[in-house]
């Protein structure tokens, strides 16, 4: 189990994406730019089978914004893009309405 004081770490942020493009060594990833208010990050996210570059782009999404950078595939992403996924596919999170970017997700 995580405890809350785990929990309260993450810090979940509200970002836009700007930029979308193939991953170069993966089929299924896209590489995205999210603007953060006061800060750009790069994220690889394995979203490319559920949506087009152009549903994504300008889309505002939430993300874990202290997350270890990892290496996914020889791409460095920065963050990570919070989905859920089922029989019908991935789902994005998303603000119900346009929020200031870089709010924090409480």
């Amino acid at each position: 189990m995580v405890t809350f004081e785990d929990f309260k770490k993450l810090e979940l942020k509200v970002a836009k994406i700007k930029d979308v493009q193939d991953h170069p060594n993966a089929d299924k990833l896209y590489v995205i730019v999210i603007d953060l208010g006061d800060k750009t990050k790069q994220i690889v996210a394995g979203i490319k089978s559920s949506y087009s570059k152009e549903e994504l782009l300008d889309r505002e999404v939430i993300v874990v914004d202290n997350l270890e950078p990892a290496i996914l595939r020889g791409v460095e992403s920065q963050a990570m893009l919070l989905a859920s996924h089922d029989e019908k596919g991935i789902c994005i999170i998303v603000p119900e309405r346009e929020v200031k970017l870089g709010s924090i997700v409480k």
